[in-house]
C-alpha cells in the first residue's frame, strides 16, 4: 500500500525500487539497519532532541540577560539571543561531531551519505537554517529523512 507523500515527495516511487517490491523499512535502500545503531532515527527522538536544545538555549542565555515578562524590550533582546544561542550549540557541534547537545541526549546523531566522517560547517548551518523554518524539518520521505537530510546529503540515524 502506498503511502500518502508517495506521490509527491521524491523518493517514494524508487524506495519500491521500479519493480513493485516495497522497502520493508525506512533506511533500507541506503543500506541502513532496521534498527539499533546506525538505523534512522525516529522523529520521536529527533523533536525530543530539538526541545532539549531550545530549552538548553534558552537556560545559557537566562545566564546573562535576566527574563522580565513584563518589559517587552527586555523579552525582545533575550529571544533573540535565545536563538543565537540556540544557532551556536545546534551548528557548531554538529559541523565537527555531528550531534547536538539534545541529540546526545536522546542518542541520535547526523551522518553524511557518503561517509566523510564530519558533516561540515555548510551542511550544519544549511540544517540549522531549515530547522529554524519548522516544514523542511517535519516533512519526511520514505527513508524516514527529511527535505533537509536531503538537501545537506544527510541522515539522522541512532546512536544506541
Amino acid at each position: 500500500m502506498a503511502r500518502w507523500t508517495g506521490e509527491w515527495l521524491p523518493g517514494a516511487r524508487e524506495a519500491s525500487g521500479g519493480d513493485g517490491h516495497d522497502q520493508r523499512w525506512r533506511g533500507e535502500r541506503l543500506g541502513l539497519p532496521e534498527s539499533g545503531p546506525g538505523s534512522i532515527a525516529a522523529g520521536g527522538r529527533r523533536l525530543l532532541g530539538l526541545l532539549i536544545d531550545l530549552a538548553l538555549a534558552s537556560l545559557l542565555t537566562s545566564l546573562f540577560i535576566q527574563p522580565r515578562f513584563d518589559q517587552p524590550d527586555v523579552m525582545e533582546s533575550y529571544n533573540l539571543w535565545s536563538v543565537v544561542v540556540w544557532a551556536v550549540i545546534t551548528m557548531v557541534p554538529v559541523s565537527f561531531f555531528g550531534f547536538t547537545p539534545g541529540m546526545g541526549v536522546v542518542g541520535i546523531r547526523v551522518a553524511r551519505l557518503d561517509g566523510a566522517p564530519m558533516v561540515g560547517l555548510w551542511r550544519a548551518v544549511v540544517r540549522g537554517a531549515l530547522t529554524f523554518v519548522i516544514v523542511p524539518a517535519a516533512v519526511r520521505n520514505v527513508d524516514g529523512r527529511s527535505l533537509l537530510d536531503r538537501a545537506t546529503g544527510t541522515a539522522v540515524l541512532r546512536l544506541r
